[in-house]
């Protein structure tokens, strides 16, 4: 079993990836922290993260397509403003309180 120390790392920072610009990093760090840790919290964090960019993904994709409406834009924003505001949330739920991992609201979750 990992330290605390090492749950909330490992757990920020599944949630902290997607701050990372290049779209390989951030999702490839919960997948390689998924498949490396043993700690059962610490990958249901990564899951989390991951179903995350998932939903984030597709949302831009439709939103985008539905700029040419004019309708996706204000979404488009909204959706911006929801992946900046949301993980950042995470992380301090997951540093407060390392044994409950986070989930997060109004995505659909894959894993």
């Amino acid at each position: 079993m990992e330290t605390i120390a090492q749950r909330k790392l490992l757990s920020a920072l599944c949630h902290g990836a997607i701050f990372f610009s290049s779209l390989f990093i951030s999702v490839g760090i919960p997948i390689v922290i998924l498949f490396v840790t043993d700690d059962p919290v610490v990958k249901k964090n990564a899951r989390e993260s991951l179903n995350l960019h998932i939903n984030l993904y597709i949302a831009a994709f439709i939103f985008g397509l539905l700029s040419f409406v004019l309708i996706g834009i204000p979404l488009l924003i909204l959706l911006g403003i929801f992946s900046l505001i949301v993980p950042i949330i995470a992380i301090v739920k997951v540093i407060e309180n390392e044994n409950i991992p986070y989930r997060y609201p109004f995505i659909f979750h894959f894993f």
